[in-house]
């Protein structure tokens, strides 16, 4: 197995780690545990740690012993979601209603693994900025990457590059993806209030029907992707919520509706909002309802760099049995894509195992593969070890 035989030699350990991790999950923002543990372990291996950096950050220093050189970041999220987890094994979460849906408990144990591995070698120049980063799932401007951008991450500890991973369940265990360019979507969101007098079910002549315009506004939607779109481009707008009424025999005088955005282009991102405001103010004038709109940009496209991704991909090479470089593009976003804005870098994906049995991100059967740590830990540790 092409896995550092150092880093196999403890992965007892990190399993161990990930799994109380896993007991232990915390939301957005209230990572104290989590940043607690991760701090400790990062001064037991001798790295210089600073707190409190996007409100739960943790970050590490260490220097090579090879002398000058460029200043590499690592980066692993810490958060869980709010999901009650259906799991029935010994490291199940203890906190109602959280859980590690979507494997950040993996994410921070293998990079806590390769901290472990270089504090001991130090066998590179110049220095690794280790960051722990909270909030993750909180997303946008709100959500833990643009906090610690805003709150001086990398005014504090300047970093040339900047390198993450997510665990991909549908790759088999040993299997790495990367690409340069455009690799996960930009995500806006949208929430639409269509509103009327609300009248008796029985009499819908006398207002204007809210239900009824809701579902055409939902329909309508769908001609962003289909007609107001560019073929070649990529666009996905779902609705996902629909709120409103509260009695069989009542036409409610407001619907809510919520849902998301997904682009590459910026360019086809750009123009998504006019023709949602288009549509459904055209919609509403036909029935003769009112609408207020509120569209908010919330994540960036994650676009890795050229350079940073061949560097990833020798990693890869060195660590993986697989590597695959051209993964397909995907509409879920990733807050690390703020990160990409602000210095060059590569976000990849390593293979979590089939996207079954539990193994689904964002499902309350999900469970980190601990297979997958060591391979994990051992791609970055090769990155700082090859930059």
């Amino acid at each position: 197995m092409p896995i550092n035989n150092r880093i196999a030699s403890f992965s007892d350990e990190m399993t161990e780690w990930r799994q109380h991790l896993h007991q232990n999950p915390e939301l957005s923002y209230q990572e104290f545990e989590t940043a607690k543990f991760v701090a400790e372990k990062l001064e037991s291996f001798g790295i210089e740690v600073t707190k409190g950096i996007g409100g739960t950050g943790v970050v590490g220093v260490l220097e090579g012993s090879k002398g000058d050189g460029p200043t590499i970041g690592l980066r692993a999220d810490m958060d869980a979601l709010a999901i009650e987890e259906k799991n029935d094994f010994p490291h199940k979460s203890k906190n109602h209603g959280i859980m590690h849906a979507c494997g950040h408990d993996g994410h921070t144990t293998m990079l806590l693994g390769a901290a472990r591995h270089l504090a001991e070698t130090r066998n590179f120049a110049g220095r690794v900025v280790f960051i722990f980063q909270p909030a993750e799932e909180m997303g946008g401007e709100d959500g833990g990457a643009a906090r610690m951008i805003r709150e001086g991450l990398f005014d504090r500890f300047s970093c040339d590059e900047i390198y993450g991973v997510h665990n991909w369940p549908g790759m088999d265990v040993g299997d790495f993806a990367v690409k340069a360019g455009p690799m996960m979507a930009s995500g806006d969101g949208f929430e639409i209030h269509i509103r009327s007098g609300g009248m008796h079910a029985a009499q819908p002549q006398k207002g204007v029907d809210v239900v009824l315009t809701a579902g055409h506004v939902v329909v309508g939607l769908q001609q962003l992707a289909a007609r107001n779109t560019d073929p070649l481009s990529s666009i996905v707008v779902s609705a996902t919520q629909i709120h409103g009424g509260d009695a069989y025999n009542v036409i409610p005088n407001e619907v809510v509706i919520r849902g998301t955005v997904r682009a590459f282009d910026p360019d086809t991102r750009s123009a998504a909002e006019p023709a949602l405001r288009r549509i459904v103010d055209g919609i509403c004038a036909s029935t003769g309802a009112e609408a207020e709109i509120s569209y908010t940009r919330q994540y960036p496209t994650l676009v890795n760099d050229q350079n940073a991704a061949v560097i990833s991909q020798a990693a890869g090479e060195k660590v993986f049995n697989s590597v695959n470089v051209t993964p397909p593009q995907t509409m879920i976003v990733e807050d690390f894509a703020f990160m990409l804005e602000d210095r060059p870098g590569c976000y990849a994906w390593v293979g979590n195992g089939p996207d079954t049995d539990g193994r689904i991100l964002h499902s309350a059967w999900f469970d980190f593969n601990d297979e997958a740590l060591a391979f994990g830990a051992s791609y970055f540790a090769a990155l700082v070890e090859r930059a």
